[in-house]
């Protein structure tokens, strides 16, 4: 077993350890290995204007996915969670959890349907972008918070803090939000970490002036091969960055959990 589990993470590991070596060599054309050693790809991706806006596009973009992503998913995993009939909840978990059964592909083309008609003619737009990142990674953050919610029994304690006179908002200031701060901050790196390495909605629904990264960098991998590596580690390390902030945040969320 050891040694499958070996095997297995080599297999993970190969491709990014030669992109990593790619990008720092001069030339590499039909052998294993580049030959060479430079660090003028990633100097080329930091110098190129288009490349340097996508980056801009995708920070823009994932922060407001963000922010757009808890304000529906707060208050919209709350409702869930306090939905009276089981049935309503477990309705409302496969409505909530579509997106995620879809592929992105599809969802690309009904937004090329729906927002390219004259009376939506959105279709290009940074907003529309956003929305879409929305919609694919809404479902992570609210399976996250639901989960939380439950593991907490966040009824006890609203009804705990209702005994003791507390309103609603009181309730949900002074104890939902502060109970759920390690669960969403966990769930929004999540949503980061996918909305800044989404490439096939992005792909069809981004206008020219609203390409993320990842849309960008395909054109990369017509040119230069250390060029197309350099730009592909730049958005891995975007990614991991983003991973490993959502594994110390799950920790957390961990470790509060098995206090409770």
């Amino acid at each position: 077993m050891p040694i499958v589990t070996a095997l297995y993470l080599a297999y993970l590991a190969a491709p990014i350890l030669l992109l990593a070596v790619g990008s720092f060599g001069e030339l590499w054309t039909n052998t294993l290995l580049p030959t060479g050693a430079t660090t003028r790809w990633y100097e080329e991706v930091w110098s190129d204007p288009s490349f340097r806006r996508a980056f801009g596009v995708s920070l823009t973009v994932c922060a407001a996915t963000c922010a757009a992503t808890a304000l529906i998913g707060v208050p919209l995993a709350y409702a869930i969670y306090s939905a009276a009939g089981r049935g309503v909840r477990v309705a409302a978990r496969v409505l909530y959890l579509l997106p995620v059964a879809a592929p992105p592909l599809v969802l690309g083309f009904g937004f090329i349907l729906v927002f390219s008609s004259d009376a939506l003619p959105f279709l290009g737009t940074s907003w529309l972008l956003v929305a879409g990142h929305v919609v694919l990674t809404l479902p992570y953050l609210m399976q996250t918070l639901v989960a939380d919610m439950r593991h907490l029994d966040l009824a006890t304690l609203e009804r705990a803090g209702e005994s003791l006179g507390a309103g609603f908002f009181a309730r949900l200031f002074d104890i939902v939000l502060p109970s759920l701060r390690h669960s969403l901050a966990s769930g929004l790196i999540m949503v980061a970490a996918l909305s800044i390495g989404e490439f096939q909605l992005s792909n069809l629904i981004a206008g020219f002036l609203s390409r993320p990264y990842p849309v960008v960098l395909l054109q990369a991998f017509y040119g230069a091969t250390g060029f197309a590596c350099a730009g592909t580690m730049v958005l891995l390390l975007l990614a991991f960055t983003a991973a490993l902030g959502s594994a110390v945040a799950g920790r957390g969320v961990s470790l509060r959990q098995g206090g409770v």
